[in-house]
């Protein structure tokens, strides 16, 4: 045996690959990326069974030419890992689908409450699972540097929150701007009981240590997120801005292609990204 051959490491297996909300604007761009990427294998793209794509080729529905997989409303070959973009009521069908087949689970649905993320915690005792608000590499640099900076400025800087995102989005404040203000609360110690959402009325003058949240929801923005510091005398501001949902897929898949090497346990973006 040659040294060239010796030397040469062995080939990774590709990636089978299910998603989920296959039939939404997000399915279809991860179905388009995933097929493009030599790391995956697609081996199902699924939806609700009233979903009108039903049984058409994903590929198609994709915008990228037939593929040979179908949208189902099941889940049949067993894939290395599951991205799921649907509504918290899909993610607990799919968390408990992931964890009864020991599949590793992606999970970018947002809106979730207290008790999805209880359960999302029991399962990642069982199987890898890396759940993050907002699977943009950037935003996830975002997160960090709030975090830094509210840590940094101290209690004299107002703290404001301002998201912005499309018409149709059904959520307010955005999972991201809450991802935000809670990595600023826990940087300075404090609860969301800090938090004000919006304001109204004759007496509004802020109160000390408060964190504003503030929602727009205006024609295709596909997300904007700004963060406010000030005081008497300057302004520090930190911004991220989606143009379109290409990142937030990328994301996903780069998130997919780490979590099938790790353990059981719950997981972030930040963790993929190393950000820690």
């Amino acid at each position: 045996m040659t040294n060239q051959v010796r030397n040469q490491k062995p080939e990774m297996s590709t990636i089978k690959l299910a998603i989920t909300g296959a039939c939404g604007r997000m399915g279809r761009r991860l179905i388009a990326l995933a097929h493009a990427d030599k790391a995956f294998q697609l081996v199902a793209a699924i939806d609700r069974p009233e979903c009108a794509e039903l049984a058409q080729d994903a590929g198609q529905l994709a915008g990228i030419g037939p593929i040979g997989i179908p949208i189902t409303f099941d889940l049949r070959p067993k894939p290395d890992v599951l991205i799921d973009f649907t509504l918290p009521a899909g993610m607990r069908h799919w968390l408990k689908t992931c964890r009864d087949r020991e599949i590793g689970m992606v999970i970018g649905t947002t809106a979730l409450k207290d008790k999805d993320h209880a359960a999302i915690d029991i399962a990642a005792a069982d199987i890898p699972i890396l759940q993050s608000p907002n699977m943009s590499v950037g935003v996830n640099v975002l997160l960090k540097l709030a975090a830094q900076a509210a840590k940094s400025l101290g209690e004299e800087y107002d703290i404001e929150i301002v998201e912005g995102h499309h018409r149709f989005k059904k959520d307010a404040p955005s999972g991201t701007a809450l991802a935000i203000a809670d990595a600023i609360l826990k940087a300075t110690g404090k609860t969301r009981k800090s938090l004000a959402y919006g304001r109204h009325g004759d007496d509004t003058q802020r109160q000390a240590g408060q964190i504003g949240m503030h929602s727009l929801r205006i024609g295709d923005e596909v997300g904007k997120h700004t963060v406010y510091f000030a005081t008497l005398g300057e302004r520090v501001e930190l911004g991220h801005v989606a143009t379109n949902r290409d990142t937030f897929a990328v994301g996903a898949l780069r998130a997919a292609k780490w979590l099938r090497n790790q353990k059981p346990g719950r997981y972030s973006l930040s963790d993929a990204i190393d950000l820690k």
